[in-house]
């Protein structure tokens, strides 16, 4: 399979190894997004009369992509948007606990916590090791659940380290003790076929599609099932107000929505390309390759990162005293791209620092080569 320079326009002399922090929008995508605002210029009227309409056609496009009813999907900026929309509509009881992970993205643990806080709740972090299995995680779950517990907000996929949560069965769980469960998939979709699926029976669920399936920034899914779906509202009221969800957030005053009508044409994009079932084969054996390069040219031990890795991003481990925090993990990756012209996520968890790879269809085995190469003698400087 080839990918063809001119489906991205990312700077040539940058090796972009970083592809789930921000994503890439290939140049078809671009151009729609482009004419879209455009239209939107020449005539706001009747480009803002017309936009609701637009929104639900676009809605409905990545409800068929992500498997679920129209019916249950919104479309909002982007997963902490989703779950801060989740969390200041829901109610949790004075005394109620909130169940977090360890690995929880840090903007999601820091508004639990406020939504906690505001309630009068609680929130309790449970410690996963990296090297669990998913049966072990479960375990974990299980262990913690009460009659207390609320609410479970857990990662589908973590962001800090590329773990794949067993979250059908951590729903069964939580149901079974009588609490909610609110997944954060911002790594989800494109990277797994079915995610929403996969999440059980989750009663809430967000996912970002501006990582792997190359939507435009600012466009992401909120998956809501059952009576609670009618409860949830956008953050803003604007004129949609009145409309039932998902629909009220179709209408949102003068927002620029255009890279939500765009995102339908990033998801044919890949489909036409190269196919989305070929596209995940091939960012998996790719990513699994990077990580035996990178691993050996750190001499990395990978048995303490091997449990319930997620298909297309892996972690490597830095040497010990490396990127101990978050704010040394950025230094270190400000200090990567300038000497090798290579573009990676370096993260921090349990005070160890870790390489996160995540690979996508522009990357080729040469790039990681070429970190594999430099990236030692970075390290030892």
């Amino acid at each position: 399979m080839t990918t063809p320079s001119s489906h991205w326009t990312l700077d040539p002399s940058v090796v972009h190894l970083n592809h789930g922090s921000f994503g890439a929008v290939p140049r078809t995508v671009q151009e729609v997004q482009r004419a879209l605002r455009e239209e939107m210029e020449t005539n706001p009227d009747a480009w803002f009369r017309e936009l609701p309409e637009r929104v639900g056609q676009a809605r409905a496009a990545v409800a068929r992509f992500l498997r679920v009813p129209a019916d249950h999907t919104a479309l909002v900026a982007n997963a902490s948007a989703g779950v801060s929309t989740v969390l200041g509509c829901l109610p949790l009881p004075p005394g109620a606990e909130v169940l977090l992970t360890d690995h929880t993205y840090g903007a999601v643990a820091m508004g639990t916590a406020r939504a906690a806080e505001r309630a009068g709740a609680r929130v309790r972090t449970l410690h996963i090791p990296l090297e669990a299995t998913a049966e072990e995680i479960a375990a974990v779950f299980a262990g913690a659940l009460s009659e207390a517990t609320a609410l479970v907000v857990v990662d589908q996929i973590t962001s800090a380290t590329a773990r794949l949560f067993p979250m059908a069965e951590i729903s069964r769980l939580a149901h079974a003790a009588g609490a909610k469960v609110l997944v954060d998939g911002a790594h989800a979709p494109g990277m797994l076929a079915d995610p929403v699926g996969l999440a059980g029976a989750a009663d809430f669920w967000v996912g970002n599609l501006h990582k792997w399936c190359c939507a435009p920034r600012g466009t992401a899914a909120l998956i809501a099932r059952g009576p609670d779906a009618q409860d949830l509202w956008p953050l803003t009221d604007s004129w949609g107000a009145p409309e039932p969800f998902p629909q009220r957030f179709d209408a949102q005053g003068t927002s620029d929505f255009t890279a939500w009508l765009a995102a339908p044409r990033s998801l044919e994009f890949i489909e036409e390309t190269y196919g989305w079932d070929a596209a995940r084969v091939r960012m998996t054996k790719l990513a699994e390759v990077a990580q035996g390069l990178l691993a050996d040219a750190l001499d990395a031990d990978l048995t303490a990162v091997g449990g319930s890795e997620a298909p297309a991003m892996r972690l490597i481990p830095l040497p010990a005293g490396l990127a101990t925090d978050h704010e040394a993990s950025h230094v270190l990756q400000r200090r990567i791209a300038a000497d090798t012209g290579c573009e990676t996520a370096i993260t921090s968890w349990g005070g160890r620092g870790f390489l996160r790879l995540s690979a996508h269809l522009y990357n080729t085995v040469p790039d990681y080569e070429r970190l594999a190469e430099h990236l030692p003698g970075v390290l030892r400087a």
